[in-house]
């Protein structure tokens, strides 16, 4: 099942292709550099490798990926018990979210 983002940003991708907007960008035609290392900071890029090597996303991602679907089902909840729980796992998820931006920030 697809969530509500994916199909906005698929709408809003084939609408561009539509109108045009996606003809003639800089690099186009031209192989993308998927080296992802390059964003990772260069004491955690073996962690990284090996995690994505073994198929698990790093502690970051991870969080991340909870805090949109939590903000997700937030934004569809119709039940205020159900809606308080949730925005108390959202509060809980950008807490451990910021700590670990700001133990990796301190390595």
């Amino acid at each position: 099942m697809k969530d509500a983002l994916f199909i906005i940003a698929e709408q809003k991708i084939l609408e561009a292709i539509e109108n045009g907007e996606l003809n003639n960008l800089p690099g186009s035609g031209k192989p993308l550099n998927l080296d992802a290392e390059k964003n990772v900071p260069p004491d955690l890029r073996l962690e990284y490798k090996i995690l994505k090597n073994a198929g698990m996303l790093p502690e970051e991602a991870s969080l991340k990926k909870e805090i949109a679907i939590l903000q997700e089902m937030l934004r569809h909840c119709q039940n205020h018990a159900v809606e308080t729980s949730l925005k108390q796992k959202l509060t809980q998820k950008i807490l451990q979210y910021d700590l670990l931006k700001e133990k990796r920030k301190r390595r």
